[in-house]
């Protein structure tokens, strides 16, 4: 076998392919890019055990190969998913649960919104007016839950401990 013969003989080029998607996936990780070295390899065997393979059959056979090891590789990943030490990494929403806002319009009704950073985000609560402050309890969808840090409003005083059932300063006579 010359070097001209081995330039072009498919094995090579499948082979090379294998490897270089490999690479790919150690510079580039995203764990896809293995998965398709995988088939490139298996098509190079391939083309080793059936030499007079056509190249529509090997590039069938890439493209079969290719989603067998993707399918078996999303199983992988869903049956022994990879632990992160920040599971809320890429969660923004989640990582915001425990924070204090402000209400910036005021909750009516249950919905509203609030100031997180440069954003605004929409918020589900206890009606509050704008200016009170709420703590993040959870997410359902894009919108925050919020429960209300005091329970007291502006214009009113706070009940002390054990008056529980003593009416707003402004019932009082």
């Amino acid at each position: 076998m010359t070097l001209d013969s081995l330039a072009t003989s498919p094995v090579v080029w499948w082979l090379a392919a294998a490897v270089l998607l490999g690479i790919g996936e150690i510079v580039v990780p995203g764990v896809f890019l293995i998965f398709l070295a995988i088939a490139a390899a298996i098509t190079g065997i391939a083309a080793v055990a059936l030499p007079d393979l056509p190249l529509a059959a090997q590039l069938v056979s890439f493209a079969i190969w290719s989603g067998v090891t993707v399918a078996i590789g999303k199983r992988w990943y869903s049956d022994y998913p990879v632990e992160s030490l920040d599971p809320q990494l890429n969660d923004r929403a989640a990582r915001l649960i425990g924070q204090t806002v402000i209400v910036t319009d005021a909750i009516v009704d249950g919905f509203g919104h609030a100031r997180i950073g440069d954003s605004s985000w929409p918020i589900s609560g206890h009606d509050l007016p704008a200016g009170a402050r709420a703590r993040i309890v959870g997410i359902a969808g894009n919108t925050l839950l919020v429960e209300p840090l005091d329970l007291t409003l502006p214009d009113e005083e706070p009940v002390p401990p054990g008056d529980a059932a003593a009416p707003p300063a402004s019932h009082r006579e």
